[in-house]
């Protein structure tokens, strides 16, 4: 045999093993990748594909699914607006202010979830709302906490120019806040960071999201020119999973706890988190939420917040600046600039049992 015939049976041989132990590969099938960091709403992702249910929605639609933890939330969203990503979960405000802002069109394709109680304002020595006067209070500036600050004010009469705000990182927030010796911190945050500010000594929550109820929304985010297969397989593994989580028995059981583990605690800590989760466990109640009225209502004060923190950028001239479409067909803002889109058709598909 000359040497180029055997380095021809070689090759041979390799491609056949790479068929044997990688069929996918081998058939050339597209690789979508996915990012997620932790969050209440968002462990049932590392659930879906650690139990392999997105890997078989994936080979259902002749495709591949990575899914990537990101431990840094707006690192996350960054790397999706970049291109790093096709696929990213993140709130409402936040789809609005990174990516739609920075001009990438994108489907909010699954609302997962609605913060019910998951974000709150606390106070040391304080019983109320308007107790903030005065104070410093400690957040994420421009974030949903800032966000919910803000509608707290707004339904109580008060102004930020009446307290202090200080940046601070969702890593250091808990640990600041209750090693403060400052009778008077106040801090404003989410779980599970909300549930540990809380114990510190003479802390109360004074205002939470389930005061402002379906505003402070939790998507999976996608880029809308991703094919449908990327799409249908996404969803179908989310309503899979959430049926493991609403059936009550020893699988769901399994699946709490994995998502606990994940989260970094005990299931029963975690079963308290998804009392002040509003889960969408049923793709019906997601498809009405994503129909109703309310969305619209909640967009527009969060588009009117953006705009005035100057979060679409220097060159936005008004809140209409970025354009928003609804499932019903209805467009808020700019029509011609289009970066954030609802679509219900997915939900819808796996509601009828179509996917």
């Amino acid at each position: 045999m000359s040497r180029r015939s055997c380095v021809l049976a070689v090759a041979v041989v390799f491609v056949l093993l790479v068929a044997a132990f990688d069929k996918e590969y081998a058939f050339g099938r597209e690789t979508y990748r996915v990012a997620w960091s932790h969050y209440t709403g968002w462990e049932p992702w590392a659930y879906a594909y650690d139990s392999g249910i997105m890997a078989k929605w994936a080979e259902k639609y002749g495709i591949r699914i990575e899914l990537d933890l990101i431990n840094d939330y707006v690192e996350s969203i960054n790397l999706y607006t970049i291109g790093r990503y096709h696929g990213c979960v993140m709130t409402n405000m936040d789809a609005l202010t990174i990516p739609a802002a920075g001009g990438i069109d994108s489907t909010a394709l699954i609302i997962g979830d609605f913060s019910n109680g998951n974000d709150g304002i606390v106070l040391k020595n304080g019983t109320n709302v308007k107790e903030l006067t005065g104070r410093k209070v400690r957040l994420v500036q421009l974030s949903v906490s800032h966000y919910l600050l803000a509608r707290a004010l707004e339904k109580n009469g008060l102004s930020e120019k009446e307290l202090t705000l200080v940046n601070t990182s969702d890593a250091d927030i808990a640990g600041l806040f209750i090693l403060d010796s400052d009778s008077s911190a106040a801090v404003v945050t989410w779980n599970p960071l909300l549930m540990q500010v809380c114990k510190a000594h003479n802390a109360k929550v004074v205002f939470d999201s389930s005061q402002i109820p379906g505003e402070i929304i939790d998507l999976m985010v996608v880029r809308s020119n991703a094919p449908d297969s990327f799409k249908k397989a996404l969803v179908g593994a989310w309503y899979e999973t959430m049926n493991i989580m609403t059936q009550g028995d020893q699988k769901t059981t399994e699946a709490i706890r994995f998502m606990a583990k994940t989260a970094g605690g005990t299931e029963t800590q975690f079963r308290d988190q998804l009392k002040t989760t509003h889960m969408f466990y049923e793709a019906a109640d997601a498809v009405k939420f994503a129909l109703g009225p309310e969305l619209k209502k909640t967009m527009d004060y969060v588009r009117a917040f953006c705009f005035n923190y100057g979060l679409f950028g220097k060159t936005a001239r008004s809140k209409d600046s970025i354009g928003i479409a609804f499932p019903d067909g209805q467009i808020m803002g700019d029509p011609q600039n289009i970066k954030l889109r609802y679509d219900a058709l997915f939900m819808q598909l796996a509601e009828e049992n179509k996917l």
